[in-house]
């Protein structure tokens, strides 16, 4: 009977120890090269959004299930973006997707997946 109390006792112990030492630790994803290739026959890709927005969460959606690379930029967080979205892309709404930089830019206001491969076949022939 002292010995299974005992043995529970330190199957606890060591239990908690375990959760504690991996509280602690930072997790981290491992790398994957052929992914980082893979991600390479895509441009740039910037999708300008909001986080209560139904037609930028679909856009988000999408892109992650189709393992599409893109950067997310909140125009409500971030006050650069917002200049950005208003300024240069002359948008008053979201999302705003925008593939490629510079003069080779395509700028894709609204989301549907249909609209979305369209551009991006544009903007892959301008590579």
């Amino acid at each position: 009977m002292i010995k299974r109390v005992f043995l529970t006792t330190a199957g606890i112990l060591l239990a908690m120890a375990m959760a504690c030492t991996a509280a602690e630790t930072p997790r981290q994803s491992a790398l994957d090269p052929a992914r980082a290739e893979a991600s390479r026959k895509y441009p740039q890709i910037v999708l300008y959004s909001v986080a209560w927005c139904p037609h930028c969460r679909e856009a988000k959606e999408y892109l992650t299930k189709n393992q599409i690379p893109f950067t997310n930029r909140d125009v409500e967080l971030d006050a650069v973006a917002m200049r950005e979205l208003t300024g240069k892309y002359k948008s008053q709404g979201v999302p705003v997707i925008v593939f490629g930089s510079g003069k080779d830019e395509i700028v894709m206001r609204g989301f549907s997946p249909e609209l979305f491969q369209e551009n991006l076949k544009k903007a892959l022939l301008k590579r």
